[in-house]
């Protein structure tokens, strides 16, 4: 029987691609990487590890497209995710960026994300789940599944529930098809771990597990002023100082999202502003006067005076 060695072959491979020389910058620069990351950093304040982390995966993915391209690598990486944290702090606009990043490096086809929770996934009934999850997989080809409260799907105390089903269907197209689709777990830190502790096949096929922090109140402020920025509007001086004592008192409270809460507040905060306005009907206005929120307009938030979010 004729023929080298799969090891020699292998060996001479090796040996053509060490004679290959690649500018490492003309390829950051050719996939656009560096966009997508300014990109992050516009959208999101802080979260510092996370972009680190988000910078080394692409880093990773960048180093495993030029191995590909060297007959080097041997297999498609896993590139499954677990993004944890308390809601507001970025997980969902992380997963586009990174589908983003995914797609300019060639590791997904068309770079969208599905994003989904339990009741796009789980049926009512016997014979409603498979249906239901094999057509979420199926819009999700391609691109990226994004899982949001993903320990929902699984439910021990209820034996009628079918959340087992949609999951050991995920799992199978995560090993079977992961060349065609990234999924990203999300949800509470606490509440994943005992989700991967209880179904380990989850565990075993997520390659990066991401924690997203808190923001600290004074990046709270900055993501508002950005926020009103963006939509033409600004803090007085004493509007903001009295929205940095909001802030403080906020998060004390229960349900506090982040960043989410803090877009809500500005939502209350421009209706009275709005209301104060109107109520004056013979008042000439001019364009300061229609972007500027005045502190009577933050202080009137139930929280300085019950306690309550508004």
């Amino acid at each position: 029987m004729s023929g080298e060695p799969t090891s020699a072959v292998a060996a001479g491979s090796a040996e053509a691609a060490s004679a290959e020389r690649i500018d490492l910058r003309q390829e950051f620069e050719a996939v656009g990487i560096g966009e997508v990351l300014d990109q992050l950093d516009r959208e999101l304040i802080g979260l510092r590890p996370v972009k680190t982390r988000i910078r080394e995966i692409a880093s990773l993915l960048l180093i495993e497209r030029l191995r590909k391209r060297m007959n080097l690598a041997h297999e498609v990486p896993t590139l499954h995710m677990s993004f944890t944290g308390n809601p507001g702090t970025g997980k969902t606009t992380v997963a586009l960026r990174m589908a983003d990043i995914l797609y300019r490096l060639g590791f997904v086809r068309r770079g969208h994300v599905v994003s989904v929770t339990r009741d796009e996934l789980v049926g009512q009934y016997i014979g409603h789940t498979a249906p239901k999850t094999k057509e979420v997989l199926k819009k999700a080809m391609g691109g990226v599944l994004f899982i949001d409260e993903a320990y929902y799907l699984y439910r021990p105390d209820n034996e009628r529930d079918y959340g087992q089903e949609a999951i050991e269907i995920l799992l199978q197209v995560m090993e079977n098809q992961r060349d065609d689709l990234v999924v990203i777990l999300a949800g509470y830190g606490d509440r994943m771990e005992k989700f991967f502790a209880s179904n380990p096949g989850f565990r075993s096929r997520i390659a990066h597990h991401i924690d997203f922090p808190d923001y600290s109140d004074s990046e709270l402020l900055q993501i508002a002023e950005l926020m009103l920025t963006e939509q033409n509007y600004k803090f007085d001086a004493e509007a903001r100082a009295a929205f940095e004592r909001y802030i403080a008192m906020r998060k004390t409270q229960p349900l506090f999202a982040n960043a989410r809460s803090i877009r809500n507040a500005l939502d209350r905060i421009r209706l009275r502003q709005a209301n104060r306005l109107v109520a004056d009907l013979d008042r000439v206005l001019t364009a300061d006067d229609i972007m500027t929120l005045e502190a009577s307009d933050v202080l009137a938030s139930r929280v300085f005076s019950n306690g309550k979010s508004a």
